[in-house]
């Protein structure tokens, strides 16, 4: 089952951001450290074009910092500069900043404000890199998803012109896996989302990536055979009880899933490097062979003789 949430403020956005995109000297995308390729939006890459992109990994601090490297290593190329942050941080912050003036020397030069643009999915932590720009909260701040609802647009005392976007996500998300873990880091609004079932998937990943954190967060001498098991001892542990000792799992889930995304339960990384690579090599294969089908479709659809009396015009 894959959640998918696309209000409608989040097609005006994607309209607005493609009439100004030309615009724009430096494209800053938010993406959450624990999952950075689920947490990055096809559709970014899409509008910005040839405009240079800053690809930060936020909220390093609640990720597996062992992943997060790779990550950054994997993430960069020719035209994509990378970092992780703490939006805490003043130092990180400072090192955002060198880097946009480094992309945009043109700007500089001129003495003119490089025109910033920031963007990512809800939640990840745009508004609030822009009240760390400015110094001073101007921006709407929340820990749901879709706070802002329009685009604005604010000048630093660095000389900087920040354009927030809304978060948006893609009409589609094909990957559950990417689905899934949208769901259970905050970025799609928890009106959509079926606590268990993202607790299940969450716990199973867990049990395989991150055993001792389950077993050390909820005190298990032994850990449970699976992710049902595992919700269970988490509603006996926290107390998430009904009458006659029945576990309610919906409050198990919740609370569950609020604990993950604080980072009570410790550093986690949802995805690896490997992972993503084994899944693109799957996808390029799957690509070339639907390719090659039609292909051979096409060429027996041309051999084959037209039947009596049909006529076909030169």
């Amino acid at each position: 089952m894959a959640f998918q949430w696309f209000p409608g403020h989040m097609h005006k956005t994607r309209k607005e951001i493609a009439q100004v995109i030309a615009k724009i000297d430096v494209v800053v995308e938010m993406l959450d450290a624990r999952l950075p390729c689920s947490s990055s939006n096809p559709l970014v890459d899409q509008l910005r074009g040839d405009t240079p992109v800053i690809k930060v990994l936020n909220k390093a601090d609640l990720a597996d910092a062992g992943r997060t490297r790779k990550w950054l290593k994997f993430l960069a190329a020719d035209d994509v500069h990378t970092m992780s942050m703490r939006l805490a941080d003043k130092g990180e912050l400072r090192q955002l900043v060198a880097l946009i003036r480094q992309l945009a020397p043109h700007r500089i030069s001129a003495e003119r404000p490089v025109r910033v643009m920031i963007m990512g999915i809800p939640n990840v932590g745009k508004s609030t890199l822009i009240n760390s720009f400015l110094g001073r909260r101007v921006a709407k701040v929340g820990n749901e998803p879709a706070v802002t609802k329009q685009q604005q647009r604010f000048v630093t005392q660095d000389g900087i012109a920040i354009f927030d976007t809304p978060g948006i996500l893609w009409p589609k998300i094909e990957d559950e896996d990417a689905s899934y873990r949208l769901a259970a880091s905050g970025a799609i609004r928890d009106t959509v989302v079926e606590y268990e079932l993202v607790a299940l998937y969450a716990l199973d990943f867990l049990l395989r990536d991150y055993p001792q954190l389950i077993a050390q967060r909820y005190k298990a001498d032994e850990l449970p055979a699976n992710a049902s098991d595992a919700l269970e001892l988490v509603g006996r542990k926290r107390g998430c009880l009904r009458s006659g000792g029945v576990v309610d799992r919906n409050k198990a889930a919740e609370l569950l899933i609020g604990e993950l995304r604080s980072g009570q339960l410790g550093r986690i990384s949802f995805e690896t490097v490997g992972e993503w690579q084994q899944k693109r090599a799957r996808a390029e294969r799957e690509r070339m062979a639907a390719e090659a089908e039609q292909d051979n479709y096409s060429a027996a659809a041309e051999n084959t003789p037209s039947a009596p009396g049909e006529h076909h015009e030169s």
